[in-house]
């Protein structure tokens, strides 16, 4: 079958530049597409040549190349091209260190389709051959054959031909906090596939804290997904403004002109959904995010204010066990939609006169710590509020140390939060020193021992 005039040409460089970048950065893909691949199904030379390096190595050596490995390749193997093909096999093996892809799955399964059918059509006109030899059983080995090449081939992580994956170095592409020392100690932000939770009691501002969150992703030009169950969804787009423009929110209505010249043309989107207080499930969320990727708006930050007003997706006899399924579900939006996603979570009532909250105050399930990659508190006094002062504690860091306190400013007038210059590590709140990696984990460890205990003596 000549495959001239049968390519991917209708698709788009685009996509053709996806589909290669699959090929080499997914090997169980590989594995599944080159069994039905024609090189030439590519319209652009240079990646026919860049995949039929994957392809050649992947034949004599049984393995897939790594990065190290095709910069070899490609420095030793590109000599019998033309110059402007090797040009742009070198631009392109370039760019894909860097490039994200965000629609992987499309490009799965629009290429094996085609592939697919391409390779049934061969076996077929094949098959009209053997028919004039009357080789039936010949025939039903082809056409069988054909309909088993480009099937499913990944059981799972290979723990000897995948060795190279777990030497790749791991893209967070982390989302700011704003906070330049937050930064600093959680890789560049909240990661995709990653969940953050600010820990403070009624009042101190959690709501304040997560649009900060939202502007700063904003301004990055990510687009930011908001679910408000406590607050209307113009109150909460109010506070954006005040934060991203620095108006005060009880002066906004005299600066609208001045505000929506400010925020016109910001590369990153605002969504703001509004759900009465536990009517909305992670289900929900999940639909509305799914409904939003059909329009081609696809979150760079989920923000959801706040978890604990969550209905459960299934009741459950302890209101501790639905709280922790909430927070589960949710970790599991963050990976589904890969793009980090903020909540926040009350504090018990030791809370409120706390100088420094720790996760010992987390209200109902502690068990939710557990499951968040990035936990830090807010806490305000009454003398911090009339100050516009207070405290932040890194409760939890899966990307760096933890443990630390920082001083804040925050005003609420205009959602202005920043941490203050770092003074010398003293005691901190009702004489509690400030606690290091080591006794913050040894703090888990305890608490969570002691609801396993409780769990067991109630069974």
């Amino acid at each position: 079958m000549s495959s001239t005039n049968v390519n991917f040409g209708r698709h788009g460089k685009a996509f053709q530049e996806g589909l290669v970048q699959l090929i080499f950065e997914d090997r169980p893909f590989a594995d599944q597409i080159t069994e039905v691949l024609d090189v030439n199904f590519l319209e652009l030379e240079y990646l026919r040549v860049f995949t039929q390096k994957i392809v050649d190595f992947r034949s004599k050596y049984n393995k897939h190349p790594s990065m190290e490995t095709m910069v070899s390749l490609l420095r030793t193997e590109l000599d019998s091209e033309e110059e402007i093909i090797r040009t742009q096999v070198v631009e392109y093996f370039g760019k894909l260190r860097y490039h994200q892809l965000d629609n992987a799955e499309y490009i799965r399964q629009t290429s094996l389709e085609f592939c697919k059918k391409q390779t049934l059509k061969k076996a077929m006109i094949h098959s009209v051959d053997l028919l004039q030899d009357c080789s039936f059983d010949e025939i039903s080995k082809v056409i069988n054959d054909a309909l088993k090449l480009g099937a499913d081939s990944n059981f799972g992580y290979d723990y000897i031909t995948d060795f190279e994956e777990r030497y790749k170095i791991k893209h967070r592409h982390p989302v700011t906090t704003g906070f330049n020392e937050m930064d600093a100690i959680t890789g560049g932000g909240l990661g995709k596939k990653e969940l953050g939770v600010v820990i403070a009691p009624t009042g101190a501002g959690k709501s304040m804290v997560l649009v900060h969150l939202g502007s700063q992703a904003i301004l990055e030009g990510k687009n930011v997904i908001h679910y408000t169950l406590e607050l209307q969804d113009t109150v909460i787009a109010n506070r954006y403004d005040s934060c991203i423009t620095g108006y005060p929110l009880s002066n906004l209505r005299d600066f609208k002109d001045e505000i929506f010249a400010k925020i016109k043309d910001l590369d990153g989107r605002l969504i703001v959904k509004e759900y009465p207080t536990k009517s909305a499930t992670t289900n929900t969320i999940r639909s509305h995010l799914t409904k939003l990727a059909k329009r081609g708006i696809k979150p760079g930050m989920i923000i959801v204010d706040y978890a604990d007003l969550l209905r459960p997706v299934m009741m459950q006899k302890e209101k501790r066990n639905e709280l922790e399924s909430i927070y589960e579900e949710l970790r599991g939006i963050s990976q589904e939609f890969t793009c980090p996603i903020w909540t926040a979570s009350q504090t018990n009532r030791s809370g409120l006169s706390a100088e420094v909250i720790t996760m010992e105050q987390i209200s109902e399930a502690f068990n939710k710590c557990f499951v968040a990659d990035f936990i830090f508190s807010v806490s305000r006094t009454i003398e911090d509020k009339k100050a516009n002062k207070g405290k932040i504690f890194i409760a939890k860091n899966r990307n760096g140390p933890d443990g630390i306190v920082y001083d804040i400013f925050m005003d609420t007038s205009n959602v202005k939060i920043k941490i203050l210059p770092k003074v010398a590590d003293e005691e901190v709140g009702q004489g509690m020193p400030v606690l290091d990696p080591a006794a913050q984990k040894e703090l888990l460890k305890n608490r969570y021992d002691k609801f396993r205990i409780k769990k067991g003596a109630k069974r």
